[in-house]
Parts: structure tokens; C-alpha cells; sequence
């Protein structure tokens, strides 16, 4: 890449950008807010939700909504993002996301009416997208730095959500005994205060690295915004991803516990898919960076409905620990694989909107999933019915993603490198 469109774009690649020296340094505190807005914020709720269900004595429709409020709030987020961004960059949008989600997320425990619950779910759901655009934006801006190694570093931003799920599976169970402990009356309030706080310690971490990588909002072109009609069938497969995922991580902990599997058993479930997510970013960089059409999604997809079916067909301890790991192995590599899309068939311009548009199909989808999946598993079958439509929306979303061509500019772009 040229000096002037580094220079363009506010990145200074000399020996005194940070950015420039510690890459992975730098990925791995952005990855911090994946961990928030996904990992701690979003995921450690498979883990609440057994034990607030039997509390509050919630319908499976019921704890799905509280995933549904959630992703709402996600998808209005993901609406303010580009304009708060304009606004008050990224860096801005990032820290102050991380901030609110983690008050909002100390604020759950410190209710049991429901509605109140589902309104902090929302408000935490908009902070994690202000999180996870924001952070996206910057890692893609980190990746212009070092091109030969862009899907490494921005898959690795991705897979700090691992992160968030290892400490999630490890703290609550904690949490939960300590509170047990003091006889408690709402044990999952303790996690929730728990898992807030260590938000605001991780944002504390994540602050300084993030200011080195250029945040500032793009110059407008007329020529450059995003359109949709050219991405319509990687849209509408991230959808589809977003539908069919979520109900895996929202129901596969309370599906474990219905099989019987003892609560250190699914701690060390939990945290091995928490590990799988942090080393996919290896697993799948190559492919990121080979593939400029929807061909990297539309592989992952269908894997990830393999792993989505094993919980449903079998209680068969080996396949379960083989699906969470398959499954972490694969589903932050699916919305790592629209940033590079994005990347391959964008101007950097248009990035922020890229990456926005796919962030609020993929919000959508989330809406949708929780509460499908839990009303269907409150009829005939039970969660594993659930979990088989999970699987059918994913292998929906790679049948559709595989329809996505590369753009003209990508092409121009490999063409200009031979």
C-alpha cells in the first residue's frame, strides 16, 4: 500500500506508531472488546440463563427474549454506530461502549423484575454494538498497516470473544457458589455485578493500545458508500448465521444441563469452545485472506450447522466436547469472514458503512433467533428441536452465501498486485 493513502487515512507507519511496531500487540488489546461486547456481555448468559429460569420460573420463549431484547438493542446500536463514529471516532465509540456495557451488565444484578431485565438487556446490547463496529472499523485499520498479515490480526481482534467466554464459564460458576455460599437469595445476581465489573477492568486495558490506530472518520465519496444490491446474498446469509447461531449459545448450556452433565463438566465445555474461538483466528486466516467472495461463509456456515446438530442427536459426552469445540472453532470466523469481504471489495471509505450494514443484518437475525428457537422448544422435541432448526438456518445461510460473487473492485485490486 502507497505512503499517501496510509497518510490519507491518518495511519503513520513509522517506528513511533505503536500500531506500526506491536501489531499483535495491538489486536490483542482490541480483541478486549470483542470479549466485552460478546464474550462477557452477550455469551455468559447460556450460563445464567439455567439458573435465573429456574428462579424466576421462565418459559424457554421467555429466556430466549431476554436474548431477543438483547440483539435489539444490538441492532439499534448498530444503527447509531456510523453516526456516533462520525461524530466522536471510534476510539470514542469503543471505550464508551465498553464503559456502558459494563454498568449495564453490573446494573442486571441488582433486579429480578423482568421487564427490567429485558430493558438492560437492551441498553447493554446497544453499548456492545458502539463495541463491536467501532472495534471492527479499527482493527480493518490496523490490518492496512501490515496487508500480509491482515486476516491474522483481524481475525484476531474476533477471537478475543474466547476470552470473554473462557472468563465467563470460569467466573460465574464462582460467582454462583460464593453467592450460594452467603445464602443468597438470587444467586446469578452476584455473576451479573461479577462479570460487569470485569468489563470495566478490561476496558481499562484496552484504552491506551486502541488510541494508536487511526479512528478518525473517513473523508466522504460520493463514489465510494456501501450499496446493498451487490452484497444482497451475503447479507442475507449473515442473516441467516445470525438466526441460526444464536440459538446454539443461548440454549446448548441449558440442553447440557437437562442431559444431565455435571456443572464442572460444562465448565470445561464452555471454556474449551471459549479456546477454540481464540485460536480460529489461526485456523481460518489463510481462507480470509484467499477468498474475496462469499465462499469463506458459505463454508463456515455449513460446518457450523454440523456442530449445531450434534447436541440435538446425541447426549454422547465425546460428540458434545467435540461440537463446542467445532462450534468455537468456527463462529466469530463466520462474522470475521464479512469484515474481509468487506475489505476485499470496498474502498476503505466505505468500510464503516460495510462493516455497519453487515453488523445490522446480522443484529436482525439475532432478533429473530432467541425466541423462535425457545417458543419451538417449548413444544414437542425440546431444545433439541430447537437446536435442529438452528442447524437448518445455518445450512440456509450457506447455500445463500455461496451465491455471493467477488466485486469488480476486488478483482481490480489482485489484478493491480500481479
Amino acid at each position: 500500500m502507497s505512503s499517501p493513502l496510509k497518510s490519507s487515512l491518518g495511519l503513520v507507519p513509522g517506528p513511533q506508531s505503536f500500531a506500526s511496531r506491536r501489531p499483535f500487540l495491538t489486536a490483542l488489546a482490541l480483541s478486549l472488546g470483542a470479549a466485552i461486547s460478546l464474550g462477557l456481555s452477550r455469551f455468559s448468559y447460556a450460563l445464567l440463563l439455567p439458573p435465573m429460569r429456574d428462579d424466576l420460573g421462565w418459559t424457554y420463549f421467555l429466556s430466549g427474549a431476554i436474548n431477543t431484547g438483547n440483539a435489539l438493542g444490538y441492532f439499534i446500536g448498530a444503527l447509531i454506530t456510523p453516526a456516533l463514529m462520525r461524530r466522536a471516532g471510534a476510539q470514542s465509540a469503543l471505550v464508551g461502549g465498553a464503559v456502558l456495557a459494563g454498568v449495564f451488565m453490573m446494573l442486571s444484578g441488582l433486579t429480578v423484575n423482568t421487564e427490567l431485565l429485558i430493558l438492560q438487556r437492551v441498553l447493554a446490547g446497544i453499548a456492545s454494538a458502539f463495541i463491536f463496529i467501532s472495534g471492527g472499523v479499527l482493527a480493518a485499520r490496523l490490518s492496512l498497516l501490515h496487508p500480509d498479515r491482515a486476516g491474522l490480526l483481524i481475525g484476531i481482534y474476533y477471537g478475543g470473544t474466547g476470552v470473554g467466554i473462557v472468563v465467563s464459564a470460569l467466573l460465574v460458576p464462582f460467582a454462583l457458589a460464593a453467592a450460594h455460599a452467603q445464602g443468597a437469595a438470587h444467586a446469578w445476581q452476584w455473576a451479573w455485578v461479577a462479570l460487569g465489573a470485569v468489563c470495566l477492568v478490561a476496558t481499562l486495558a484496552m484504552a491506551l493500545p486502541a488510541k494508536h490506530v487511526d479512528g478518525a472518520p473517513s473523508a466522504p465519496n460520493p463514489h465510494g458508500n456501501f450499496r446493498v444490491k451487490p452484497f444482497v446474498f451475503g447479507l442475507a446469509g449473515y442473516f441467516m448465521f445470525g438466526v441460526g447461531y444464536i440459538g446454539y449459545m443461548t440454549f446448548v448450556i441449558a440442553l447440557l444441563k437437562e442431559q444431565g452433565m455435571s456443572g464442572a463438566t460444562i465448565t470445561w465445555f464452555y471454556s474449551l469452545l471459549g479456546v477454540a474461538v481464540m485460536a480460529s483466528s489461526r485456523i481460518w486466516a489463510r481462507m480470509l485472506d484467499r477468498f474475496k467472495g462469499g465462499q469463506s461463509m458459505a463454508i463456515l456456515n455449513g460446518v457450523l450447522g454440523v456442530a449445531t446438530l450434534l447436541p440435538a442427536l446425541t447426549a454422547a459426552a465425546p460428540l458434545i466436547f467435540a461440537s463446542g469445540v467445532l462450534f468455537g472453532a468456527i463462529f466469530l470466523s463466520v462474522v470475521a469472514s464479512t469484515t474481509a469481504l468487506v475489505r476485499h471489495n470496498l474502498p476503505t471509505h466505505a468500510w464503516s458503512s460495510g462493516i455497519s450494514a453487515f453488523t445490522t443484518v446480522f443484529a436482525l437475525g439475532q432478533i429473530v433467533g432467541p425466541s423462535v428457537i425457545g417458543w419451538i422448544a417449548d413444544g414437542p422435541g425440546g431444545l433439541q428441536r430447537g437446536l435442529i432448526y438452528s442447524a437448518l438456518a445455518l445450512f440456509i445461510g450457506a447455500l445463500l452465501a455461496s451465491r455471493q460473487p467477488a466485486l469488480a473492485y476486488a478483482s481490480s485490486r489482485g489484478n493491480a498486485a500481479l
